[in-house]
């Protein structure tokens, strides 16, 4: 009989756990710098487009680099991957600093900058998303994922909390605003290397073949043919590419809510403090059956809470709605998480997370850039509405199309990958 795990398993493995604690710094530290982006870039331009623009901006790496980087990730010591791509993006933050120091009312560099970002995050995405069957314990690995969501959302809250009090302390005129968020980035993200650098874990080459053309597009023929993958990922992008509203925040701060850079701080931590209070309960009481069905209702609540948020003229009943959205998000991303890793075979998860990862940023960054275009063209409040209720027909559609992932139960990997693949040997640390 198999003994039952404790709801901090995943802790028990070093690398995990000093993994974790570099990701809580890289994640506070890259939200706050993302609401500085924003609200600098709507100081400058005043246009709902601009700040879909820097969505665009992160987004684009992800689309021109997603075979190179699904084989980087495969093909090379996964660690070293993630430590050169956070490295550049270190000296991004520093870049973005010297503007905002310089007082540059600019945007094209900015976004020339955020391109830099999105190429690092286009190669460490893959890598390190690949990296965590390596960390723990087969047995531990769903824990190890809910464990994972659970921190992200901590940071996620803490981040643009932290950088819109950054934005407001009254400091010295050159350092009040922008400068000093950016430069709190590039702290965390040093803090970052030297915990990564701590790492035991050294996961080597998985991917032996030379790059050919066949082993480019191993991964995306691979989510083809994988049904249930194609399904929950896809959904996923569709979902919060109508339904986001992350980009428009600072026109709801500032024009509907009236609240402020600290409204918007607020604004942007609700939707993780949503997801957190879930990530908590899933940790100690895991999903353990009927998946699929718990994923499509909860992209339905998502839809729902995203049409609420866009109709809100009252800051309570906005973070509210925000709640609800990460509440519901967060069962889903970790569904998502766990199948993604356990329907894929080891040696192909770099490049099968670099296909997730395109999915990912273009949910999220090209959803900004969707956002900003229809608030050009509707305005911001209809163009949420519209969004959520998009979320909503996209949620029914895929329930119809995708019988597979309907039909997930079990989130382990004998019952999600596909029958005819060699199941993957256990991974410790």
């Amino acid at each position: 009989m198999t003994p039952k795990l404790t709801g901090t398993a995943a802790f028990q493995s070093r690398d995990f756990r000093l993994y974790q604690m570099a990701r809580v710094l890289a994640i506070v530290g890259s939200e706050a710098q993302a609401l500085a982006v924003a609200w600098q870039v709507y100081q400058i331009t005043h246009r709902a487009i601009d700040l879909g623009y820097t969505g665009l901006a992160l987004f684009l790496p992800g689309l021109i680099f997603i075979l190179p980087a699904g084989h980087v990730a495969d093909r090379f010591d996964r660690r070293q991957v993630v430590r050169v791509c956070y490295t550049l993006q270190t000296v991004c933050s520093l870049i973005l600093f010297a503007f905002a120091w310089r007082g540059m009312h600019q945007v094209g560099p900015i976004y020339l900058v955020l391109f830099l970002i999105g190429s690092g995050r286009a190669f460490s995405g893959p890598a390190s998303s690949a990296l965590i069957p390596h960390l723990v314990p087969k047995e531990h690995f769903v824990n190890a994922v809910t464990w994972g969501a659970t921190i992200f959302q901590i940071a996620n809250i803490t981040g643009p909390a932290l950088g819109g009090l950054l934005f407001t302390l009254p400091l010295p005129e050159r350092w009040v605003g922008a400068p000093v968020v950016f430069l709190f980035t590039s702290v965390t993200l040093c803090g970052y290397l030297v915990l990564l650098t701590a790492l035991h874990t050294r996961p080597g080459r998985m991917e032996h073949r030379a790059i050919s053309r066949e082993v480019l597009l191993a991964g995306l023929q691979y989510v083809r043919r994988t049904r249930m993958l194609l399904g929950s990922i896809s959904l996923d992008l569709f979902a919060v590419l109508l339904g986001g509203a992350v980009a428009l925040m600072p026109i709801f701060a500032q024009q509907i809510l009236h609240a402020g850079p600290r409204g918007l701080g607020l604004l942007r931590a609700a939707p993780a403090m949503g997801a957190l209070a879930v990530s908590i309960r899933l940790t100690w009481k895991p999903i353990e059956g009927k998946a699929g069905p718990t994923m499509f209702v909860c992209v339905a609540i998502f839809g729902l809470s995203t049409v609420l948020f866009g109709l809100s003229t009252s800051l309570p009943l906005s973070m509210l709605a925000l709640l609800l959205v990460g509440a519901s998000d967060m069962v889903s991303v970790v569904i998502r998480s766990s199948v993604l890793q356990l329907a894929t075979p080891i040696e192909m998860r770099g490049r099968v997370s670099a296909v997730n990862s395109l999915f990912v940023g273009a949910s999220n960054e090209l959803g900004e850039f969707e956002s900003g275009l229809t608030a050009q063209w509707w305005g911001a409040v209809r163009a949420v509405v519209v969004g959520g209720i998009g979320s909503l027909a996209i949620t029914g559609l895929w329930s119809v199309l995708f019988p597979e992932l309907r039909g997930a139960d079990r989130l382990t990997s004998e019952s999600l990958l596909p029958l005819d693949t060699p199941q993957p040997a256990a991974v410790g640390r």
